[in-house]
């Protein structure tokens, strides 16, 4: 995999550094969930690579909790605002845009844009505050939403990125959604613009490029159990288990 993707600069958040919850402390309970000790495997996937099933895959090798759009529902009741607000936006950078057309979950979050100091940077924070609560727990995969940066000071968490060819992508995409090959690569290049745009704004780094990431993986090339099972590998090295 190229260590860059072709996407647009992105200008990078100002408070990056001290994340968006503020100056990154020691977790009190690092390394040690509520079972003993505990693996946090946070993964970054290429559209169509088989990234989703790869990491259900390791939630089960590792008996671990898997999140992906799950953490959807815990940021919705962490914040207060509906589910649908952070489905619409889900690995959006342009959060706000449909700010005024979706319900709230409750009163308490009522009233105006100004009085709430709702903003991009909220949304963000409520997701990666109920992404650490959880982390926090025990073992867990989380897939996308920034949870290898969110989680940066976690000594137990290992960062993973699965690509796979354009081919393969194409073909997994169009078979998934039932499209012609040239609406699937529409679909995937439209997504990933997206996708980086995202991460590189709130992360300051930069989406699929190997140095964001401890392991870079290619799934075309041994499919996705063989894949998973090298991760697997990978994962009990890193941590000696």
């Amino acid at each position: 995999m190229s260590n860059k993707n072709n996407v647009n600069h992105v200008t990078q958040h100002p408070s990056l550094g001290e994340g968006l919850g503020g100056p990154v402390t020691e977790h009190p309970s690092l390394g040690e969930g509520l079972g003993g000790p505990s693996i946090i495997i946070c993964i970054g996937r290429q559209i169509g690579s088989g990234g989703h099933d790869i990491g259900h895959m390791l939630a089960l090798d590792f008996n671990a909790k898997y999140y992906d759009r799950e953490i959807l529902d815990l940021a919705a009741k962490e914040s207060g605002f509906s589910k649908e607000f952070f489905e619409r936006n889900d690995e959006r950078k342009g959060f706000l845009r449909s700010f005024l057309h979706l319900p709230y979950s409750n009163s308490a979050v009522g009233g105006s844009f100004y009085q709430n100091n709702f903003s991009q940077e909220a949304l963000f924070k409520f997701q990666s505050d109920a992404i650490r609560k959880e982390a926090a727990l025990g073992s867990c995969v989380f897939v996308g939403r920034c949870a290898e940066y969110v989680l940066r000071d976690f000594p137990n968490a290992v960062s993973i990125f699965i690509t796979a060819s354009m081919e393969t992508r194409i073909s997994n995409m169009a078979n998934k959604l039932g499209v012609q090959p040239d609406e699937a690569r529409k679909i995937i290049e439209q997504g990933e613009r997206r996708r980086a745009e995202y991460y590189n704004y709130y992360t300051g780094k930069e989406w699929g490029s190997s140095e964001s990431y401890d392991l870079c993986i290619n799934s075309s090339l041994l499919g996705q159990k063989e894949t998973e099972r090298f991760i697997a590998d990978f994962v009990r090295k890193r941590f000696n288990l």
